[in-house]
């Protein structure tokens, strides 16, 4: 009899740590992995910062303007976050976010790909028949 108070006290104990500290939750997202939540990231930054970016950066390099102007544009380009360079984007697969072997039409990586044009699942898509 002891024996099951003792359990049953503990018990109660355990969920309400699990309840406090919320460390041991799983945070879901709708990305496949934190590699494809930073690609998105930089996206983003790209997509808001792009056009400003691409007079600065005409600024920047016309010959005609004076060197003072061409100053006050360098340091404004380089105000910019680095993220909202075309540079740093990668392009990853949409299903399984795999950096290399893209293929850059479908932006499947040639795995997926391949595994898709398999079972027919892409229009257009045939294997090679000799």
């Amino acid at each position: 009899m002891n024996l099951s108070r003792t359990i049953s006290n503990i018990l109660p104990l355990k969920n309400i740590s699990f309840a406090i500290n919320p460390t041991f939750q799983q945070i879901r997202t709708k990305w496949v992995n934190r590699w494809m939540i930073r690609d998105i990231k930089r996206r983003k930054s790209l997509t808001e910062h792009a056009p400003m970016r691409l007079r600065v950066n005409a600024m920047r390099r016309n010959d005609i303007l004076p060197a003072e102007i061409r100053e006050i544009a360098d340091a404004e380009i380089k105000a910019f976050p680095l993220d909202s360079t075309p540079l740093h984007i990668t392009k990853r697969c949409v299903v399984t976010s795999r950096g290399r072997g893209v293929v850059h039409r479908w932006r499947l990586s040639r795995i997926v790909f391949r595994h898709l044009a398999d079972y027919n699942k892409l229009a257009g898509i045939q294997r090679a028949l000799w």
